[in-house]
């Protein structure tokens, strides 16, 4: 059983459901990728700030639309985040634990991008994303990817965007550790 803080509450929970790239219907990863040097010691949390979602097929969708707009707007290898998570409770397979995101221009070398489906400037994310976002955190420091005492960041801190939105923003400030 895992403790997650949701919103200045503790939960009890254990379920991460974790949908695979080819299973949310994204392209494969192009050329060979950067590895990262696990475990990394950062978290960097973002919106994808576009319509959220609240379904396997609807946030499968977005998670293609975030996809197509980095792999053939910038022609990246691949999505730029690690991982996003929808408003589903589900986590969206990205570039995953292992390669290096394109997610916060410089901080990428040190840092796991997880993205939020959505966007959220003026609404809350769901209390299902932030319950998957902890669970998949806790899951990383298990696995040995993130470091035990890993700093987490909101993206507006590393790189002049508004991103993760003010309310995410707000939210991930009081969960354990966050940095200033």
């Amino acid at each position: 059983m895992i403790f997650v803080l949701v919103e200045g509450d503790i939960v009890l929970d254990g379920d991460l459901e974790m949908i695979q790239l080819k299973d949310w219907g994204g392209k494969p990863t192009r050329g060979e990728p950067d590895l990262l040097d696990l475990p990394v010691s950062r978290v960097i949390i973002s919106h994808t700030a576009s319509e959220g979602c609240e379904s396997l097929e609807v946030c499968s969708y977005r998670a293609r639309v975030a996809q197509s707009f980095h792999m053939d707007g910038y022609n990246w290898d691949q999505v730029g985040y690690n991982f996003m998570i929808g408003g589903d409770g589900r986590v969206y397979e990205g570039r995953g634990w292992d390669i290096i995101g394109a997610h916060a221009l410089r901080h990428n070398m040190d840092s796991i991008g997880i993205s939020f489906l959505g966007s959220f400037d003026k609404i809350k994310p769901t209390k299902a994303q932030l319950r998957a976002c902890q669970l998949l955190i806790a899951e990383g420091v298990r696995l040995k990817k993130l470091k035990p005492d890993y700093k987490l960041y909101g993206h507006r801190q590393l790189v002049a965007t508004k991103s993760p939105g003010d309310e995410l923003y707000k939210i991930i400030q009081t969960w354990p550790h966050w940095q200033k």
